[in-house]
């Protein structure tokens, strides 16, 4: 079955970086678009970023666009999301997830994603 994994999470302070990643099993990881999102606490899951099935194309939020940059290593089967810069606002459980359909392009909207991971937590303190 399909299983994701986030791992890298933690305690940052404001303007440091973390690289989260995401290990992918039970599917062929390079046909399929790959996202990441965060929810923080009292709020709705949003979008992060995202890349398409070759990694080719990528697509960011206003607030990840320039200190975020979303990434795959196809032969390894894991997704990352290198942070920097990081904010109080960046708070967050992170998840990845998995496109429904394959071969897509980079997807921000959440019902465009089948399979979700646990999340990661990323804490920024000042």
């Amino acid at each position: 079955q399909v299983q994701l994994v986030e791992s890298g999470g933690g305690l940052v302070q404001t303007g440091r970086s973390l690289k989260l990643s995401c290990a992918a099993s039970g599917y062929v990881f390079f046909n399929f678009a790959m996202g990441w999102f965060r929810q923080a606490p009292g709020k709705e899951r949003d979008f992060v970023a995202a890349i398409d099935w070759s990694g080719g194309r990528t697509y960011y939020s206003d607030a990840s666009k320039g200190r975020f940059t979303i990434s795959r290593d196809n032969a390894k089967k894991t997704l990352y999301l290198q942070m920097n810069n990081l904010e109080l606002e960046d708070t967050a459980v992170y998840y990845c997830a998995r496109s429904s359909a394959p071969f897509s392009s980079a997807l921000g909207a959440m019902d465009r994603y089948a399979y979700w991971g646990q999340g990661t937590q990323v804490t920024v303190s000042s």
